[in-house]
C-alpha cells in the first residue's frame, strides 16, 4: 500500500532494509569538466568506492539498481557494473521515474530486501546530460525530427516544461519572486560554507575525465548576491517570477547506496545506518508537477503517524526555488530546516541521480552526530506529476540490536 513501512516495526532483521554506506561523484554543470565521461564511466568510480569502503567483493552484490532519465537506453546499470570490474553473474537493472529515478532504484532495493534472504544491491543514479543522445521520431518520409525531451502527459491533461510547471505552482501557491530569489541565495551560502568545512569531502569520489581527476562540486557561485538575483529576468513565461537565477542548472553526477538487511549489515560489521522505515510515491496534476514531493511524502508522514516537527533531516530536491517552497509549506517544514548544506539551486541537478544524492547527503549529515538517533526524509518531484519520498532512521549498530 501507498505510504506504508516497508514492512512492520519489530519485524525480523533479515527483512528491514537498512542504508549502510552511501557515495557520489562531485555534481558539475552540463558541458563542464566531466562533459567527455560518459554515463557508465561516470557511476563506475562510486560503485568502486562503496565496494572498498565495506572492503566487499563484487561477488558478493546480488544486483546493481540504477536510475537514469535521459541516457541511451540499453542497462545502465548493467554496463556501469562491468565497467567497475563486478564480476558476469552480477545481472544490474536500471530504472527510469525521471528526476525520481535514483531514489526509486533505493525504494526498490529497499523492498527487495523486505522480501528476505539478506540479499545485499547497489543502488543509486547516474545521469551525464552532457553526453546525452541526441534524441528524434521518425516523420511520415521517414526523415527524423529532433526533440528536446520526452512526452510526460497526453495533449488531452497538457504537458507544461519544467519551468512552465514552476511558475504554474509560485503563482497556485502565491510564491514570489523575492522569497524565490532569497531561498536559492541561501542554498549557495549554505553550500559554500559546506565546502569550506569539508562536509562533502568524505561522500566524494573524485572522477577521471579528459582534463584530470574531478574532484570538487562547481556549482556554488561567490558573490552571488539579492541585487545580482534581481537582475535576473523572467525565464519561462513573460512577466514570470522563476528565473535562471531561481531555478537549479543541469549538472553531470552519479551516486549510489549499499542497501541489505539489517542482518547482513551486522555480519558486515557495520556500526551504524539509515534504516528504511517507509516510502510513497505519488502522482499530481501534471501542470502542478513540482508538488509530486509533497503529496507522497504528507501521505508517508501520516500513515507512519509521524509529525513533519520531529523530522531531524530533510533533504529535498530544489529544482526551482518555487516548487520547494510551495511543498515545504504544504508539509509543514519551515525552509530554514531543509537542505542544510544547500541543495540543488546551488549544486545542480544531475535528473537521475539527484534522489540518490538526496540519500548520500542523509547519510553524511547523520552521521556529525554518530551518537544521536536521527529521522530523515528525502524527497523529490518529477516530470509528468510525480513525487517520491522515503522515511529513515538513522541508528548506530550494537552487538545485538538497533539502539
Amino acid at each position: 500500500m501507498p505510504g506504508s513501512p516497508i514492512l512492520a516495526d519489530g519485524a525480523p532483521e533479515e527483512h528491514q532494509a537498512v542504508v549502510i554506506a552511501a557515495r557520489r561523484t562531485p555534481v558539475v554543470r552540463a558541458n563542464g569538466a566531466l562533459r567527455d565521461v560518459p554515463v557508465h564511466q561516470l557511476l563506475a568510480p562510486v560503485l568502486v568506492a562503496l565496494l572498498e569502503e565495506l572492503a566487499l567483493s563484487g561477488a558478493e552484490v546480488d544486483d546493481v539498481l540504477i536510475g537514469n532519465a535521459v541516457g541511451g537506453g540499453g542497462n545502465v546499470a548493467r554496463l556501469a557494473l562491468l565497467e567497475a570490474g563486478l564480476p558476469a553473474h552480477v545481472p544490474g537493472i536500471t530504472v527510469d521515474r525521471q528526476c525520481g529515478s535514483g531514489l526509486d532504484a533505493i525504494v526498490l532495493a529497499s523492498r527487495l530486501v523486505a522480501g528476505g534472504g539478506n540479499p545485499l544491491y547497489l543502488a543509486g543514479g547516474a545521469e551525464s546530460v552532457s553526453t546525452a543522445p541526441l534524441r528524434a521520431t521518425r516523420n511520415f518520409d521517414g526523415e527524423p525530427e529532433f526533440y528536446a525531451r520526452a512526452r510526460f502527459s497526453p495533449d488531452t491533461l497538457g504537458d507544461p516544461d519544467m519551468g512552465v510547471a514552476a511558475e504554474n505552482v509560485a503563482r497556485e501557491y502565491g510564491i514570489s519572486r523575492q522569497e524565490q530569489d532569497g531561498f536559492a541565495l541561501a542554498s549557495h551560502a549554505r553550500a559554500l560554507e559546506a565546502q569550506a568545512s569539508g562536509a562533502f569531502v568524505r561522500e566524494r569520489v573524485r572522477v577521471p575525465a579528459a582534463t584530470g581527476h574531478v574532484e570538487v562540486d562547481d556549482g556554488p557561485r561567490r558573490g552571488l548576491t539579492a541585487r545580482v538575483l534581481e537582475r535576473f529576468p523572467a525565464a519561462f513565461v513573460p512577466g514570470g517570477t522563476v528565473t535562471a537565477g531561481n531555478s537549479c542548472f543541469d549538472a553531470d553526477a552519479a551516486s549510489a547506496v549499499v542497501v541489505t538487511s539489517v542482518a547482513r549489515a551486522r555480519e558486515l560489521g557495520a556500526v551504524d545506518g539509515l534504516l528504511v522505515e517507509g516510502t510513497d510515491t505519488a502522482g499530481v496534476d501534471p501542470h502542478l508537477l513540482g508538488m509530486g514531493a509533497a503529496a507522497a511524502a504528507e501521505r508517508l508522514l501520516r500513515n507512519r503517524q509521524i509529525t513533519a516537527e520531529s523530522l531531524d533531516l530533510v533533504e529535498f530536491n530544489e529544482a526551482f526555488a518555487s516548487q520547494t517552497l510551495a511543498c515545504l509549506a504544504q508539509l509543514g517544514i519551515a525552509a530554514g530546516r531543509a537542505n542544510p548544506d544547500g541543495g540543488a539551486l546551488a549544486l545542480g541537478h544531475a535528473y537521475g541521480a539527484s534522489g540518490a544524492v538526496l540519500v548520500t547527503r542523509l547519510l553524511a549529515q547523520a552521521r556529525k552526530t554518530p551518537g544521536r538517533e536521527s529521522r530523515a526524509l528525502a524527497m523529490i518531484s518529477g516530470a509528468g506529476g510525480l513525487g517520491t519520498a522515503a522515511l529513515f532512521r538513522y541508528t548506530r549498530l550494537s552487538p545485538t540490536k538497533w539502539q
